[in-house]
């Protein structure tokens, strides 16, 4: 994004010439500013994928093939998808997972580029801001420094880190990055003539529409652009329509693609809308305590909290003190209309942003977001700036630099939290102890890591601490803790145990996919082959693009002697998940129905897409064992016992075949 200086920042008749308006002053400043973001976010790259993070990447088979662009561009909204009726996020996340899969650093990579290229937008409109005729005389001499302050302060603020370093918020960063083009390319295009300037006006139109294709907080944009027209350039509403009333139109026009992703999302498959969950006025009073808290974490970010649950407040006199400051907050954004414009700007800009997820799209399964103030945040901070600079001009650089040490520290710190699920859910844990979601997430955490019984332990204090809502008739959570906790006791062979919460699970939802799937895995397991059939068979009727369950169907009928039927279950499978597992399954389905070449076939294409599939070259191996090629099916077997030294199957293979050639290469 070039940055540079034209007819709006040539020196007039009594301006004091000064190095802060040279092209090198702006280019330190630049430099400063990816430096700092840099260093604060230099922890941040290793962080796994969480919460929302698995449905919408590994989980959303819809950014796996690029070259499918219709796909990409029609992103699955069930089960409220962080990236339905967001085109644009998703194809983001298509790019990455072309580029390097599901390996997490190209995410993080991609996530902070963005918030650089927002900080630097962010860095050219405040400059050019205190440059506008109405602040020139008061900022002008010290535009470029006070703009780094303003870039810098907002950039490392530790209360943008979930935008940032938590990969699926790019919604909001990506969204964050768009909202600021669309305001700076209207700020170039109203100071430049021609073609450049109908070249950055349509800039800004492209931008605004790109944004609509991102989140739904970017409807306030036109708005907002208009606002900022106002108030530093046209000076009236009259000038600013009648001097571009066909850009605002082009603005205008933007919202027709809002409105039409907004209407195909179907209220992101539940989560997000009117009518939902807890009533309008319970909502409007949670959000009272939200902004407050808010504005507490913009002067203060501590303590940070990835997920804040879904406590809501439901009586006034609760939620009387924060109404009050909101309150006053708005009367002084109204009452300085007048005589302070720039201060009402900034107003505007914190409620107008904030405005979609605290009033008229609210999302009752997260009342409370850090992530909502990563645009809002710019307001608070940009009016500190010019206050402390106002105040104290001397002495304002110490306490910008201080600030911004501070928060950089405070940045690095947070990004430690989410170097792993399970120390980020702990922290959560520890901050909002009777936060379920948080218990059952940290249960998941732990279980992965094979720390059963105190993951069974957690998930047992999440269900507890449920049973409210539960009694109010939310069941999404206690849905999830019981399906959760059964997958761990059928991982400890307490079938039994297991098959019960599923049960239960299914009593509360019985459409729940993955209930009844893993319910038809016990039976399964336990040789209950009627009524494994039975499950999968109603959860391809649920949903027949379930590859996972067309697989287990197939091993189900396998084993009940049905192998036709088995092996169409094994082809669909494939064709729903042309993956190594796939082949593998197919492979092994046709080595125990003694069909050697075709085994190899599949078994083969398995290890060439999982060369490190321990279990891969040791099918292959006995496929090429049963047609007599025992040179070749040793060195799989050797190769299957270096990957997996512990398999004594595959020892006892390989010493049946030559004594000798026991011992692994």
């Amino acid at each position: 994004m070039p940055i540079s200086s034209n007819a709006v920042d040539a020196p007039r008749p009594g301006d004091r010439p000064h190095f802060i308006r040279s092209r090198g002053a702006i280019a330190l400043a630049v430099l400063c500013l990816v430096s700092a973001i840099l260093i604060a976010y230099h922890n941040s790259f290793s962080g796994p994928f969480v919460f929302d993070d698995g449905p919408a990447i590994p989980g959303n088979p819809t950014v796996r093939q690029l070259s499918h662009l219709g796909d990409v561009l029609s992103p699955p909204r069930e089960n409220g998808q962080t990236v339905g009726g967001r085109p644009l996020v998703n194809l983001s996340l298509a790019v990455n997972y072309a580029i390097g899969g599901t390996a997490v650093r190209g995410y993080h990579v991609f996530n902070l580029t963005v918030h650089i290229l927002g900080a630097l937008v962010l860095f050219g409109i405040a400059r050019r801001t205190l440059l506008q005729p109405t602040l020139r005389d008061r900022f002008g001499s010290a535009a470029t420094p006070l703009a780094l302050a303003v870039a810098l302060l907002w950039a490392v603020h530790p209360l943008l880190t979930e935008s940032v370093t938590y990969v699926i918020q790019r919604t909001e960063s990506l969204m964050g990055l768009f909202y600021l083009v669309t305001l700076y390319g209207f700020i170039r295009g109203a100071a430049e003539k021609g073609f450049a300037r109908q070249a950055w006006l349509g800039l800004s139109i492209t931008s605004c529409l790109a944004g609509m294709a991102t989140k739904e907080v970017m409807v306030s944009a036109p708005v907002i652009v208009l606002l900022y027209d106002r108030t530093f350039v046209a000076g009236s509403w009259r000038a600013a329509w009648s001097k571009r009333k066909y850009f605002y139109a082009g603005l205008g026009l933007t919202w027709v693609l809002l409105i039409w992703l907004v209407l195909g999302a179907e209220n992101r498959g539940g989560t997000a809308g009117l009518g939902l969950g807890d009533s309008i006025w319970t909502y409007a009073l949670t959000q009272t305590r939200a902004i407050t808290l808010y504005l507490r974490l913009a002067w203060w970010p501590q303590p940070l909290v990835f997920d804040y649950g879904t406590e809501a407040i439901v009586n006034l006199a609760d939620a009387l003190p924060f109404a009050v400051l909101i309150t006053a907050a708005l009367g002084g954004v109204v009452m300085s209309w007048r005589r302070r414009p720039v201060v009402a700007f900034l107003g505007v800009w914190f409620f107008a942003i904030l405005a979609p997820s605290s009033s008229f799209v609210p999302i009752p399964v997260q009342p409370m977001a850090e992530h909502r103030m990563y645009l809002p945040l710019a307001a608070i901070v940009a009016l500190v700036v010019v206050s402390v600079y106002s105040a104290w001009r001397r002495g304002c650089w110490f306490v910008f630099a201080t600030a911004v040490l501070a928060l950089v520290a405070g940045t690095v710190k947070r990004n430690e939290d989410f170097r792993s699920a399970t120390s980020l859910w702990a922290d959560t844990v520890a901050k909002r102890p009777a936060n379920a979601r948080a218990q059952c997430y940290l249960a998941d955490a732990l279980a992965a890591e094979g720390r059963f019984d105190e993951a069974l332990a957690r998930y047992d204090e999440a269900m507890r601490l449920d049973r409210p809502a539960l009694a109010r008739g939310d069941r999404s959570i206690h849905t999830d803790l019981l399906v959760n906790s059964g997958n761990v006791l059928r991982t400890l062979g307490r079938n039994d145990e297991a098959a019960q919460r599923y049960l239960d699970a299914l009593r509360l939802d019985a459409g729940l996919v993955a209930a009844r799937f893993n319910l038809g895995a016990v039976y399964l397991q336990t040789n209950r082959l009627p009524e494994a059939i039975g499950q999968f068979t109603r959860v391809l009727q649920l949903d027949p693009h379930y590859a996972a369950a067309h697989t287990s169907l197939g091993s189900a009928l396998l084993l009940a002697g049905q192998s036709a039927e088995a092996l169409s279950h094994y082809e669909v499978a494939l064709r729903l998940d042309p993956s190594a597992k796939a082949q593998r399954d197919l492979g092994t389905a046709l080595l125990y129905l003694k069909r050697w070449p075709e085994a190899e076939i599949h078994l083969a294409d398995a290890v060439r897409l999982a060369p490190d599939s321990s279990q891969a070259h040791e099918f292959l191996g006995s496929a090429l064992v049963a047609q007599g090629r025992k040179a070749d099916a040793i060195a799989h077997y050797q190769r299957a016992l270096q990957l997996d030294p512990g398999n004594g199957r595959v020892r006892r293979a390989l010493e049946s075949l030559a004594p000798s050639s026991h011992e692994s290469r």
